[in-house]
């Protein structure tokens, strides 16, 4: 079985969503990386949120797309926060020790509460 992967994007409010779906390896990172290059390109956003609570899957290569997303948006003093669930993405970020430096939430509707004026970073 072949899997496929999607991206959406959408605006909420100021900030950007970009959600991908499916497996998230060497193929499909160039992708990922193009439409979150394209919806920061788009217009100034304080914050972005990427979803990957359909993503049950992802190597190096896309690890270094969320990695060099989080750097380009820490340097433009802007926030980025993945929603994830429990499972492969959650171990990643776990064994790399990157969770110490992603901001990480359980669900969409958590991510944007985060992001909305009233909520400072934690």
């Amino acid at each position: 079985m072949i899997s496929t992967f999607d991206v959406q994007t959408w605006r909420s409010g100021p900030c950007a969503v970009v959600r991908a779906t499916g497996e998230l390896d060497l193929a499909v990172a160039p992708r990922l990386r193009a439409e979150i290059d394209r919806v920061l390109d788009s217009a100034g956003v304080p914050g972005l949120v990427v979803d990957l609570t359909k993503v049950p899957f992802c190597d190096s290569v896309g690890l270094g797309v969320l990695v060099g997303t989080l750097t380009r948006l820490r340097e433009a003093h802007c926030r980025l926060i993945l929603v994830v669930g429990p499972g492969m993405i959650t171990h990643l970020l776990t064994i790399t020790n990157l969770d110490r430096h992603f901001e990480v939430r359980g669900s969409l509707r958590e991510a944007l509460d985060a992001l909305a004026p009233s909520h400072s970073p934690n």
